[in-house]
């Protein structure tokens, strides 16, 4: 059985203050030792957000992080940087990285074994657009985005990663994919890892699903077979996660 995980991306929002604050108000609200909680946070909120959450069944990770251990790289964020900070969990290759930043599958992929080095347990996202999926190419192009993404990766690696299903177009738009469209790429994503290695490889790779996930749409989502979880955006900021993460 494979234990849910429901992780909280901030994005761009709160400060170290404000940061500190929201770990403090979620604590008693996400205590829940049957699933994974997660804080993913800006990185200037990192070492405050993890002080604050200690003592409690929060993880605190990161939003993104560079492939290169170190150098002449303005603004990144180096592994060893996460790992000395205690981060166990980075997020990577969200569809807001690939737009605005220009991310490939292939740096996706550079990633994703920088942070299995080092320890740390990639969220590696894949999502279409709206545009792909009424062109009817939806499983195509997340087939492609996942076997890129583990190019290189173990099959023991793999089994340890978590897979991110978010489609763009229900991303902050207030729109959510049916729970059936939900699933049914969930299941494709874990056909896909075993045919890449196996059947064991497949049942133990945990499988989220983002995209305006809220208090309302997550039970429904989290009872299918092939949804362990969710990656949350705006509803992560609110007192609504605890009731995420305490969905059943």
């Amino acid at each position: 059985m494979r234990k849910k995980i429901i992780a909280g991306n901030w994005k761009m929002n709160k400060t170290p203050t404000e940061a500190v604050a929201l770990v403090n108000m979620l604590k008693p609200l996400v205590a829940n030792d049957e699933v994974d909680v997660v804080f993913c946070v800006p990185a200037i909120d990192i070492i405050p957000a993890m002080e604050a959450a200690k003592g409690s069944n929060i993880n605190i990770g990161a939003e993104n992080m560079y492939y290169e251990e170190s150098g002449a790289y303005t603004g990144e964020i180096s592994p060893a940087m996460l790992t000395d900070a205690g981060v166990k969990y980075v997020v990577i290759g969200h569809s807001e990285r690939r737009e605005y930043f220009g991310e490939t599958d292939t740096i996706v992929n550079k990633k994703v074994l920088k942070a299995i080095e080092h320890g740390i347990t990639p969220i590696m996202c894949c999502g279409e657009s709206l545009e792909q999926r009424e062109q009817g190419v939806t499983m195509d192009f997340i087939r492609q985005q996942v076997k890129i993404g583990l190019q290189g990766v173990t099959a023991e690696q793999a089994a340890g990663v978590v897979i991110a299903y978010e489609p763009i177009w229900a991303i902050g738009t207030g729109k959510t994919a049916t729970t059936e469209q939900a699933q049914e790429v969930c299941a494709e994503i874990r056909k896909c890892i075993a045919e890449v290695y196996d059947d064991a490889t497949a049942a133990a790779i945990r499988i989220q699903y983002g995209g305006s996930v809220n208090a309302k749409t997550a039970p429904d989502l989290f009872a299918q077979a092939d949804i362990d979880g969710g990656l949350v955006g705006g509803a992560s900021l609110k007192e609504d996660f605890g009731k995420i993460v305490n969905y059943k």
